[in-house]
């Protein structure tokens, strides 16, 4: 067997092994940036799991701090504590609680201490409500800082209310701050847009020996007591002051008042998907379920999926190429046999394709990095690819069957708006002179008027409203394209450009070494290129 033959079985074996290689490197590199993704992810739920717990702890402190101003002087409660709040600023410090307030004890029918610590405090008369069948009751007496949505509360009965009460009677038994479960608080009888809500109670016993001022209320198995101090919270006011600005980067986020999915739910923003990260957050005695969505498919799975799609075509294109070189090499030897004096055309031959690849190769790849970045699923890259493709085709095509070396530029842009719909009748607003490109100049070119047609059967003359012209001249030495389009629906918007938009910008300004211009006025846009023309000559 000939050496040749030996090298060419040897050089087949190394192109699928580099292909092997590049497989199995992206599919590392795919499952790699699937599961980085879901980490950071984690950790930051995780983050926000902690702000939560750090804010509702806050708050807990605030009320134990009312707690021992209130049981160092109770006769004292309405103005020490106003004192107390207003010097510490809680609405400021610790924004997301709906108040401070105080709920005394009461016997069952007897709320007139009640209703005079009432009067003390806000200097009108308020009843206590609702009636209740229970032996004991806790009005509320005290709400701080005052506000007329927050008057509501005063009088109102929290141990008449069954969610309510539960939370009061753990605080009474442990000693603990407790947690209700959702309810709709009271002062949300004013608001214009309702809010889920909850309330941590935090209890005051009663001191020995007990204060003629104080009413005393007693359960069998508990010390006896004289008021709760509580917090109400409204879910999206608190959440708004806990996360602030951090929510406009989560697709969705909900709390449930328990354990799973399953629990009350308390709060809502956005979607869940399937994306979502549980964590659990802990309110006074109490677990609760916080899920939160980020919503990035294109990170989480469109990224890893689209490395995974490109390196196994890049494996498949080496293979491919390898046996594409066979057959081109086969032939050249085929042909130096029989013909020894073409020997030095075929390497030149040999040397230029191999040039021609390297460059194709090149701004393939940068294509489909520029698409990639700017494309928001699978199907739009694919879309936006194969249309780009399909210029660099055109271009090539026409010179290929026409076996010269050189387009002409009219020739292309007519191309593009025909594949576009552009009937033959509206072909009076387009036209120029000559102009000849070469192989790189026809590639540009045809990718700039492709990025035009397609922007401008989205937006612009090609989706049915305005008028379109394209003319071109020579000026100069350069050669100058004008791309008009007139009386469109409203001025085009390019302060921004895409991905691609800066791509064709750098085609115009590196490889046809020229300049170009947008505006857009008056529901117009115009866009101008000059290049330096190559002198070709028909």
């Amino acid at each position: 067997m000939r050496p040749s033959t030996w090298a060419d079985r040897l050089m087949g074996l190394l192109v699928r092994f580099v292909g092997l290689v590049i497989l199995l490197a992206t599919l590392v590199a795919a499952a790699a940036s699937f599961f980085y993704n879901e980490a950071e992810e984690a950790d930051q739920a995780a983050r926000v799991a902690m702000q939560v717990n750090m804010r509702l702890r806050d708050h807990v402190a605030v009320l134990e701090g009312v707690r021992a101003l209130y049981q160092s002087d109770p006769s004292s409660s309405g103005p020490g504590i106003r004192a107390y709040l207003s010097s510490l600023q809680p609405q400021v410090r610790t924004p997301g609680m709906e108040g401070i307030g105080i709920a005394a004890a009461i016997p069952a029918g007897v709320p007139q201490r009640a209703e005079e610590q009432l009067r003390e405090n806000y200097g009108e008369e308020i009843k206590v409500w609702p009636a209740t069948d229970q032996k004991i009751g806790f009005p509320v007496v005290l709400v701080e800082p005052y506000t007329p949505r927050r008057h509501v509360a005063l009088g109102f009965d929290m141990y008449s209310n069954p969610t309510r009460r539960a939370a009061m009677r753990r605080a009474w038994q442990t000693g603990q701050p407790a947690v209700s479960g959702v309810v709709e608080l009271t002062q949300e009888r004013l608001a214009r847009q309702k809010q889920p809500g909850f309330l941590i109670y935090v209890p005051v016993y009663a001191r020995q020996p007990a204060s003629p001022l104080s009413n005393i209320a007693t359960r069998p198995g508990a010390r006896p007591i004289e008021a709760f101090v509580y917090a109400p919270f409204r879910s999206r006011d608190l959440m708004k002051a806990v996360l602030g600005e951090q929510a406009d980067g989560m697709r969705g986020i909900e709390i449930h008042a328990g354990a799973g999915p399953a629990a009350p739910l308390l709060y809502r923003r956005g979607t869940i998907g399937w994306d979502a990260h549980e964590q659990k957050i802990r309110v006074a005695d109490r677990e609760w379920t916080m899920r939160i969505s980020y919503g990035r498919f294109l990170e989480r799975l469109g990224r890893p999926l689209a490395i995974l799609l490109f390196g196994l075509a890049l494996a498949a294109l080496a293979t491919q190429l390898h046996r594409v070189q066979q057959r081109r090499v086969g032939a050249a030897q085929a042909l130096a046999e029989e013909q020894a004096r073409h020997a030095e055309d075929r390497d030149l031959m040999i040397g230029e394709m191999a040039h021609r690849m390297k460059n194709a190769f090149a701004r393939i790849g940068a294509l489909a990095r520029i698409t990639l970045r700017e494309s928001d699923s699978l199907q739009d890259f694919e879309t936006k690819f194969d249309g780009r493709m399909r210029a660099l085709s055109d271009a090539k095509q026409m010179l290929v069957t026409g076996a010269v070396d050189s387009v002409d530029l009219g020739r292309i842009i007519r191309r593009e708006l025909e594949i576009a719909g552009w009937s033959a009748e509206r072909f009076g607003t387009v036209g120029g002179p000559a102009v000849l490109l070469n192989d790189e100049s026809a590639q540009a070119i045809s990718l700039a008027v492709h990025e035009f047609v397609t922007n401008s059967i989205k937006y612009g003359a090609l989706s049915g409203t305005g008028d379109l012209s394209v003319q071109w001249r020579h000026d100069a030495g350069d050669v100058e394209l004008r791309w008009t389009e007139t009386g469109l629906a409203e001025t085009p918007h390019i302060e921004i450009e895409s991905f691609g938009t800066q791509f064709i910008r750098s085609l115009i300004e590196r490889q046809l070494k020229g300049s170009w211009q947008r505006t857009g006025v008056d529901n117009g846009l115009t866009i101008v290129i000059r290049w330096p023309d190559d002198g070709l000559k028909t």
